[in-house]
């Protein structure tokens, strides 16, 4: 960009050679510059001339910065000393070499441009001078808004069975409130129980496709309910009317599941072109956000199917990994169902390393529905920054690490966001005391009734130890049973609420018969429960082995409850290290992070947390204080989420 040094207000002669036609002059006040004169300048005017003629070097006024073809008349030669301080004006050119934009340069070099409200032209009073504006400067701010497109497994509360759950049941509404245009599309899943009646909302839009794939024509429905700013659309198919889970029962993941998500997949394509949502269709502009394996063939059908016929050549799609170690495995035989162009094969291909084949004829080909999209997506998201760098590496990968780092550049975490209206602990239904940052008499109230509840001994002196989760081997269940003989042998107690495998829900039922008086397992999932340990319990234990972002930590903190946690993805990410050192001795930290990943490393963390809850009383309530403290709200993920929309528009699509 060029400069002129402007030290006042000056008129400007036109060189002879250059036509009054081919100029046009544009009064300061409409270029933006009004407040930044009126400040700068006292007296006087400023008139731009714009030349189309590009013979005389297409500089300002029709001529070059360094032209001596315009003469500068001073008005005032008693105010030289000014000049040293001026202002510096600033030349866009367009390609002839047209001046298209002026900006005014303060001497620190930053461009300043003053928003206004534009005011009735008045020719008389800017020959005379730009009068004051009454009322201040509003500021005027753009917004972008997207139409966003969710497409998932599962989302709250029609359908849930861990974080996706969450993740996809909140955000979307955040991101409406924003002002964004957004649709979730997940299956209609009926099993025959009480939890059909959460889609008794949604009405059919009569609109059936057809979906090639897996040798035949599929045809699918739509649902569709709208909801706190939200387009709720369903996938309807007899395939997702079966008793069980969302994604398998009692005997094990279902057998058909590639083919129910690959129905997904093809129907959340067709949605915003077909689905006429609020009178109109979303149309091809759209972000499509797609979650885990399941929705993992977006981005390879708008690469494969639509873009090469000129349809969603303005959609970009962004996949947002929750899970890595779910990826959508299957025989290479099945590509062939997908209803994808043979060319696609390589997108997908995935070859098992020689120690994880099956027997030696094996030769491990098969399909990966995840690595496609990471392949294909304009974007890669996943739910903490931690975990963004811990599967790019050999130990949190699970096979797909290089091709991760290779895509490194358009890979970023966002740490997930809870319902703070549904996580108050001032509050909060399901729990019978309640308390805050500013009155924490509640919290031992509530300790009080849980203990009661499960038939503890009501001590309020003992610290309570609580653990939420899925009762299997990434959640370090295995530690905790190793550790329970030692910690028992300690003035504690433990409670422990999930469901998983067998064996573990078999041992919490022995260890509760061993320590009467100490131990508590609930095997199971109980909604009311959860919130009510979450608020009684004084620390809460969870030795994952990998966190892609954990929402439990999360709860603890907003109730008050210390958590002592595995320093793995968005553990280590949102659990600051407790120093009691820090911040001129008063203690900075929310919890306490442990590594390597060891009993005895876990519990030298639980015994450091329980002195200080014995000792220290003053610094654990500055401890629950700073965690119930803690932004963790949906609306700060949401602005970054809309930071990551914004950098994945400004590409062009990754495949085209």
């Amino acid at each position: 960009m060029e400069s002129l040094q402007v030290t006042r207000l000056m008129s400007c002669k036109l060189s002879a050679n250059i036509s009054h036609k081919a100029c046009s002059f544009i009064p300061s006040r409409q270029l933006g510059f009004s407040s930044l004169s009126r400040r700068s300048f006292q007296n006087g005017k400023l008139t731009v001339a714009r030349s189309d003629i590009t013979e005389n070097g297409g500089g300002f006024g029709g001529l070059d910065d360094s032209s001596n073809s315009n003469s500068i008349e001073e008005e005032d030669d008693d105010e030289e000393e000014e000049e040293k301080n001026g202002l510096m004006l600033g030349l866009d050119r367009d390609d002839c070499g047209s001046v298209i934009a002026l900006h005014l340069i303060p001497p620190s070099g930053e461009v300043t441009i003053d928003s206004h409200q534009d005011e009735a032209a008045d020719t008389k009073g800017e020959d005379e001078g730009i009068e004051e504006e009454k009322g201040g400067e509003e500021e005027i701010r753009s917004r972008v808004t997207y139409n966003i497109v969710f497409v998932t497994a599962e989302a709250a509360p029609y359908s849930k069975t861990g974080g996706l759950g969450d993740v996809c049941g909140s955000l979307p509404g955040v991101l409406a409130g924003c002002g964004h245009r957004v649709m979730v599309v997940s299956p209609r899943y009926l099993n025959g129980t009480s939890a059909d009646k959460n889609f008794a909302g949604a009405y059919d839009v009569d609109r059936h496709i057809k979906v090639p794939c897996f040798g035949g024509e599929q045809e699918v429905a739509f649902f569709h309910e709208y909801k706190k700013g939200v387009d709720w659309v369903f996938v309807d198919h007899p395939s997702f009317h079966r008793p069980g889970n969302l994604y398998g029962d009692s005997h094990g993941a279902f057998g058909d599941n590639q083919f129910r998500f690959t129905l997904l997949c093809h129907a959340a394509c067709e949605a915003p072109l077909v689905l006429p949502l609020g009178g109109y269709t979303y149309g091809e502009k759209c972000l499509f956000l797609v979650n885990d394996w399941h929705a993992g063939l977006v981005p390879v059908l708008l690469a494969s199917k639509y873009r090469p016929f000129g349809i969603y050549k303005d959609a970009r799609s962004i996949l947002v990994i929750h899970n890595l170690a779910h990826q959508g495995v299957e025989p290479a035989a099945s590509f062939k169902n997908l209803g994808l162009p043979w060319e696609w094969y390589g997108a997908l291909e995935w070859v098992f390393p020689t120690w994880a084949r099956t027997h030696a004829l094996d030769t491990g080909e098969a399909v990966n529905i995840l690595k496609g999209a990471i392949v294909t997506a304009d974007r890669i998201l996943t739910v903490s920054k931690g975990y963004a760098w811990e599967i790019t590496t050999v130990e949190g990968g699970h096979g797909l690490n290089e091709l991760l780092s290779s895509r490194r550049i358009v890979l970023n975490g966002i740490v997930n966001g809870i319902d703070v209206t549904e996580w108050d602990s001032s509050s909060d239904e399901h729990i019978s005391f309640h308390y805050s940052a500013d009155d924490l008499s509640g919290k031992a109230r509530c300790k009080t009734a849980l203990q009661q509840e499960l038939g503890l001994p009501i001590r309020p002196e003992c610290p309570l130890i609580g653990f939420i989760g899925r009762l299997d081997y990434q959640k370090g269940i295995d530690l905790i049973r190793w550790a329970i003989p030692e910690l028992m042998e300690d003035n504690v107690q433990f409670v422990m609420l999930g469901s998983g495998d067998p064996l573990y829900e078999d041992w919490m039922r022995a260890a509760e018969k061993t320590y009467r008086d100490k131990f508590r397992g609930w095997v199971g999932f109980n909604v009311p429960i959860s919130h009510r340990i979450t608020a009684g319990c004084d620390i809460l234990l969870m030795p994952s082995r990998f966190e892609p972002c954990g929402l439990n930590q999360l709860y603890a903190m907003r109730y008050g409850t210390v958590p002592v946690v595995h320093a793995t993805g968005g553990l280590r990410d949102t659990v600051e290290n407790f120093n009691p050192y820090a911040g001129d001795g008063s203690g900075e930290g929310t919890g306490w992070t442990f590594s390597p990943l060891t009993k005895e490393s876990m519990l030298e963390a639980l015994r450091t947390a329980i002195m200080t809850y014995r000792d220290h009383k003053s610094t654990w309530e500055a401890l629950m204080r700073r965690g119930m403290q803690r932004d963790f709200t949906w609306e700060t993920a949401a602005i970054h989420y809309e930071q990551v929309f914004e950098w994945a528009c400004i590409d062009p699509p990754y495949i085209t």
